[in-house]
């Protein structure tokens, strides 16, 4: 399904993602949702991505450490072989709370997601990647580390993460 606002990805029963680790993964509706009990777990597309814009909500509860990963360099998750877009407002490292690139860039705001639907916006255009959350620039960045990748959602730490409406748009 494709729009002008891009195609959504992370359909239920489709070949085009995966599921790895020890998170639980499900869809309720039109929402994915993911629950640890404490061990980490994500889902990731099987293409790679290079420039693009990907848009989704998100709605966590207190004690998810949730993320979207973008432009993974293999079929797995890490800060340094992926971008991290962070989603835990209770971060013990507020400099890696949700908004921030974890390890590339601090938040330029602090946001506060728990409870709620938030928005996520995340471009990566070249060296440039750009993310807001509810409309408000979060982090802008230009760093040449990955220039192309898988993209995954997260979840780790005991709690759940909702996830509705993720879409991509390349160019």
């Amino acid at each position: 399904m494709a729009d002008n606002a891009g195609k959504i990805i992370f359909v239920e029963d489709s070949n085009e993602w995966f599921k790895e680790g020890r998170a639980s993964w499900k869809f309720d509706g039109d929402q994915l949702v993911g629950t640890s009990l404490g061990g980490s777990g994500f889902v990731m597309t099987n293409k790679k991505y290079q420039n693009f814009t990907l848009s989704l909500e998100f709605y966590p509860d207190a004690g998810i450490n949730s993320g979207i990963f973008v432009r993974c360099k293999n079929k797995e998750i890490s800060n340094k072989e992926c971008y991290e877009m962070n989603i835990w407002d209770y971060h013990p490292d507020q400099e890696s709370r949700t908004g921030s690139i974890v390890t590339r860039a601090k938040p330029l705001i602090d946001v506060q997601t728990i409870g709620k639907w938030n928005s996520y916006k995340i471009t990566c255009e070249g060296n440039h990647i750009r993310t807001w959350i509810n409309g408000k620039l979060t982090a802008d960045i230009y760093n040449d580390d990955l220039s192309e990748g898988y993209i995954a959602l997260q979840a780790t730490e005991p709690g759940r993460i909702k996830f509705r409406n993720v879409k991509i748009k390349e160019f």
